[in-house]
């Protein structure tokens, strides 16, 4: 069941602007990059469901989280069908992201008071998101769908939407003042944060610095 409530976990995404998403196979890696993204002021984590048994893990990382970080907000993503979603609700996650938008996915989720973000890349898709109680929906891939150009058109004729990119977001200044500047709500990243370089040196606190470079940009960008 969701430590966190459905609003707290909302609320925190819009303050932090910030969810690093990240895929490991070993529980151990899981936990040091958890521990290096908390380290660096993240609040919130996304987990992928991309690979056999990512629920196992997804499951000893939530044990983890619950003793040794319990301000950490744990969600999954890459969740594609309810039957998955309701599986990682029923152990522990906090939110549910999704590449594509699914109307069983959403009722699971507001069954369940967690947090629902469909991946969306049109404007039409984003409108059905909302009708079924998405209050920050995905558009994915961020760079293809149109980038921070797509974002702002949406919100000329949808000032209310609250959209998080994935794809297509970097953790440089001017990548993250461009989706900020657009009107985004919040961003997904993910290789670009906690990169393939920091994984096989293991280097947490280069993770840790990365994280806190891009709290720090998002912060000067983002509009209230």
């Amino acid at each position: 069941m969701a430590r966190f409530k459905r609003l707290t976990v909302l609320k925190t995404m819009l303050e932090t602007g910030l969810v690093p998403v990240f895929y490991n196979d070993d529980v151990e890696v899981a936990k040091s990059v958890a521990q290096a993204v908390y380290d660096g002021g993240a609040r919130l984590l996304e987990f992928t469901n991309r690979g056999d048994h990512a629920f196992e893990v997804f499951s000893q990382l939530d044990r983890y989280c619950r003793a040794e970080l319990p301000e950490l907000i744990l969600g999954v993503g890459s969740v594609c069908d309810p039957v998955t979603a309701g599986l990682y609700i029923n152990l522990g996650a906090n939110f549910v992201v999704g590449p594509l938008l699914n109307a069983e996915c959403a009722k699971v989720c507001n069954r369940r008071k967690v947090p629902y973000s469909p991946g969306c890349g049109s404007v039409s898709e984003i409108g059905q998101a909302e009708e079924l109680g998405c209050e920050i929906v995905k558009i994915f891939p961020g760079a293809e769908v149109g980038g921070p150009a797509f974002v702002k058109a949406v919100l000329g004729p949808c000032p209310w939407s609250l959209i998080m990119p994935t794809g297509g977001v970097d953790s440089t200044e001017e990548s993250l003042k461009a989706w900020f500047s657009a009107g985004v709500a919040c961003v997904g990243m993910g290789s670009n944060l906690v990169t393939k370089d920091f994984l096989k040196s293991k280097d947490w606190g280069g993770i840790s610095n990365k994280v806190a470079e891009a709290l720090a940009i998002i912060k000067k960008y983002k509009k209230n």
